[in-house]
């Protein structure tokens, strides 16, 4: 009985917090981001913004921490952080948020769809997210973004991993890598429970509450562990195999 109440109350947790999410991303699309635009302009109002976004992902991630919905902890992160291609596995939809909680302010890339969404365009906009579109147009805006001090959050999975299934990566994180020159910080996280997958809705909430495990493994200075002297599509596969290796759970 007592299992049941506690599997209940996750639900009512889970269905509280989005809702807030929701709100609060309509409320900083409406209020808060309209008046940042009025007052700065340019790199000040992206980094505001972005670091606006961070404290409301933290305090989201507080309230599902302490309505009991779920825990998460993080090993490893540098002290000192900036100037890297951040790569994760993606087995939850939360994996975006925690990081971004927990991170330095951040980029990612982000659908063309979300800058339209009614709740999320007003904050993709004004943290002047990355659409994804034509490798020609995004490659040199994302290595712009890393070479002048910045993290960019990619998940070369593409999508969300497929429970029980091995970490499968496209080859654009390492592409990216080895046209930059940027480091690359991996970061493989491990969740105790299935939760929020891309099969799963939200409502199905686990028998156990889900504890997530954000591991910041050791950097990667491209074009470490790839012959450079290769051809570029035979380094990107050679990178992307490594990648693979490092992402997937449960590896040493």
């Amino acid at each position: 009985m007592a299992a049941r109440l506690n599997r209940f109350w996750r639900l009512l947790g889970t269905a509280l917090g989005f809702t807030l999410f929701g709100l609060g991303g309509l409320l900083l699309s409406l209020c808060w981001f309209p008046l940042l635009a009025l007052c700065l302009r340019g790199e000040r109002r992206r980094i505001l913004a972005q670091a606006s976004i961070k404290q409301s992902f933290r305090l989201f991630m507080a309230l599902l921490k302490g309505l009991g919905v779920l825990d998460y902890r993080v090993i490893g992160m540098p002290r000192d952080l900036h100037s890297a291609l951040i790569v994760a596995n993606h087995p939850s939809l939360l994996d975006y948020v925690i990081l971004a909680a927990e991170l330095p302010v951040c980029d990612c890339i982000v659908k063309r769809a979300l800058w339209h969404n009614i709740f999320l365009g007003g904050v993709v906009r004004a943290a002047d997210y990355i659409p994804n579109g034509e490798a020609e147009q995004l490659l040199p805006r994302c290595i712009e973004r890393v070479r002048r001090g910045g993290l960019l959050l990619i998940f070369p999975e593409g999508t969300r991993t497929t429970p029980g299934e091995p970490v499968r990566l496209q080859r654009g994180a390492a592409q990216l890598a080895l046209r930059g020159r940027v480091t690359l910080q991996p970061v493989r996280i491990h969740c105790s429970e299935r939760f929020l997958t891309k099969q799963d809705k939200w409502f199905q909430t686990p028998k156990n509450k889900p504890v997530f495990t954000l591991e910041f493994l050791p950097q990667i200075a491209t074009p470490e562990g790839v012959d450079e002297e290769q051809h570029s599509g035979l380094a990107a596969r050679q990178l992307t195999r490594l990648l693979t290796r490092v992402l997937q759970p449960g590896t040493p």
